[in-house]
């Protein structure tokens, strides 16, 4: 059954890490000062390292507590900035937001129970507390 939790830190690190090298694009950075981000050419590659460094720890099980914090760190400001459903007046993209604002709470969710049970037996933490 311990390998049940690492393929579910394999599975949710894989969007942290593979998405976190668009924070270091042109596009993302303009899309992020559109929104309103301030210093988005300083916030965003920021925000992309520690969705990086969260998402690698998670995966390998290696100081996972800290991992998951990061992750937290990253996910409040993004979702509560970029999706903000609330502000949208298209119906569609309204909805589009609520989808993205409501993937990013369920992951912020998932990133406190990692973050209070730690990664596992399956892990270079072996489940022990991190310090």
């Amino acid at each position: 059954m311990e390998f049940i939790v690492l393929l579910g830190r394999i599975l949710y690190s894989l969007i942290f890490i593979l998405s976190s090298f668009n924070d270091f694009t042109r596009p993302v950075i303009g899309f992020a000062a559109k929104h309103g981000v301030p210093m988005a050419h300083v916030l965003v590659p920021l925000a992309g390292i520690l969705a990086l460094l969260g998402g690698v720890c998670i995966l390998l099980g290696y100081k996972t507590r800290w991992g998951a914090w990061m992750l937290v760190v990253f996910l409040v400001p993004v979702t509560l900035m970029m999706h903000n459903f609330w502000a949208v007046s298209d119906p569609m993209m309204r909805q589009m937001q609520m989808v993205n604002f409501l993937k990013n709470t369920s992951m912020l969710g998932a990133a406190l129970l990692i973050a209070y049970f730690g990664s596992g037996l399956c892990s270079l933490d072996g489940n022990k507390i991190d310090k």
